[in-house]
């Protein structure tokens, strides 16, 4: 492989890696049903999979979406922040009630499969910081690259699977902490305040 192809395959990598290491709404989805131990590997592959079609929107076709986006963009923030709100406040009533479901994922009915990827889905569609990073941003940077803006791309893409699947699996490590009720309940919290925290920023920005 040539040495601008490497560069511009590790550029992506280090590029995709940085943008999603941030703390926000789905990363936040993802260590959660990490830590319960439920459909994690589905979870991770759906948004692996959603950043990886984003990067290559934006790699591809980065000049045409960008004259788009800014009309899209008003929607996505009030769905984006309708949802941030909703799913925050649900949290937040679990840590209230103490809720144990979340330490005992096989007895929850609810904790299907559909509506797992339907909500992960949910915080990478309606999130218009996601079309920014991953179109805009990532799209912007790629055409320096010219002819090797693929693999800058596809470094992009490398980034997230590797994010998605450290953080899903990797947050069984911490498995024996969760075991008291009372960890899932500041976990809760935290994941409701973030949420609600996201929204609101999400509102006020220009």
């Amino acid at each position: 492989m040539p040495f601008d192809s490497v560069t511009a395959l590790l550029t992506g990598f280090l590029t995709g890696f940085s943008l999603i290491l941030a703390i926000g709404a789905q990363n936040a989805f993802v260590l959660r049903q990490g830590l319960r131990g439920e459909h994690v590997f589905a979870i991770c592959l759906t948004c692996a999979s959603a950043d990886a079609a984003l990067i290559a929107l934006g790699v591809t076709s980065f000049s045409i979406v960008a004259e788009i986006l800014p009309g899209v963009e008003v929607w996505l923030k009030w769905f984006g922040a309708a949802f941030l709100v909703w799913y925050g406040a649900t949290r937040l009533w679990a840590a209230f009630k103490g809720d144990e479901t979340g330490m005992k994922p096989a007895e929850d009915e609810h904790a299907s499969l559909k509506r797992a990827i339907l909500t992960c889905l949910a915080f990478t569609i309606l999130n218009p910081h996601v079309y920014l990073d991953t179109v805009v941003l990532v799209g912007s940077i790629a055409s320096q690259f010219g002819g090797d803006r693929a693999y800058f791309g596809l470094g992009a893409v490398a980034a997230s699977f590797v994010f998605f699947f450290s953080l899903g699996y990797g947050a069984t490590l911490l498995r024996p902490v969760f075991a008291k009720p009372a960890a899932w309940r500041v976990l809760d919290t935290v994941v409701g305040l973030t949420m609600l925290v996201i929204a609101a920023m999400l509102l006020t920005s220009g």
